[in-house]
């Protein structure tokens, strides 16, 4: 074929330009269509709403991975009062709670806790609040209907406690009278107090109940008659 065959210009001119009217190339033409073979059943593979396949499930996935190696050194946390009190003063995992905060909670609590939307927390009145594990209960369950959603479904648990902890420790951070006034079902509360431990006999005093008992396997063999001596026969 000889340069004039090869090269056929189309009849267009814009501008005093004409362009080639040549073939697309061979492997271009090949690898257009193979991406459209190869796109059909690789779309029906990863949309066909099997249990771990799409790119959610594989997000999700490395989400609950990274949650895991993250929090391996406390293992999974409870939602009580004692958990929560433990971590408000702890610096390390309160900069997990307060990422978690400045994630999700800003938009309604302000960064400091001052209150937009939703209430101050910086200051002693709440709503749903009576002791230090109820912030976890509410952020894992919501109040009000949709005002403040439930969380529990979407943050680790460890995630609820620790941003628990740390709404927990913005209480009292700013002077009174500032951010937003109280919402008028809102009740003035106490203090955080660490809950109370379960009653259990310190050591010292265990042991001396246990001295103060009477040896059992010793009144037992006191009860057993003893054999009747036998006299050397003369």
């Amino acid at each position: 074929m000889s340069e004039l065959e090869k090269d056929q210009l189309r009849t267009h001119v814009y501008d005093g330009i004409q362009e080639y009217d040549n073939p697309m190339p061979g492997w271009w033409v090949m690898l257009f269509w193979g991406c459209i073979f190869f796109a059909i059943p690789y779309w029906m593979y990863y949309e066909s709403g099997v249990p771990g396949r799409s790119i959610y499930d594989n997000y999700n996935e490395a989400v609950a991975d990274n949650l895991r190696l993250q929090f391996e050194e406390i293992g999974e946390l409870k939602l009580d009062s004692a958990t929560v009190y433990k971590y408000k003063d702890d610096p390390k995992w309160l900069k997990v709670g307060a990422s978690v905060y400045e994630m999700h909670c800003v938009a309604c609590h302000a960064s400091k806790g001052e209150g937009k939307v939703g209430p101050n927390l910086t200051d002693d009145y709440w709503i749903h609040v009576k002791e230090i594990g109820d912030i976890a209960k509410v952020v894992e369950k919501g109040a009000n209907g949709q005002a403040m959603p439930a969380w529990g479904n979407r943050l680790h648990p460890n995630e609820i406690v620790l941003v628990a902890s740390y709404v927990a420790g913005l209480r009292g951070s700013l002077p009174p009278g500032t951010g937003k006034p109280p919402e008028p079902k809102a009740k003035k509360i106490p203090d955080w107090k660490a809950p109370a431990e379960a009653s259990e006999k310190p050591e010292s005093e265990s042991s001396k109940a246990d001295e103060a008992k009477p040896d059992d396997t010793k009144s037992e063999d006191n009860k057993k008659e003893k054999p009747p001596e036998t006299k050397p026969a003369s």
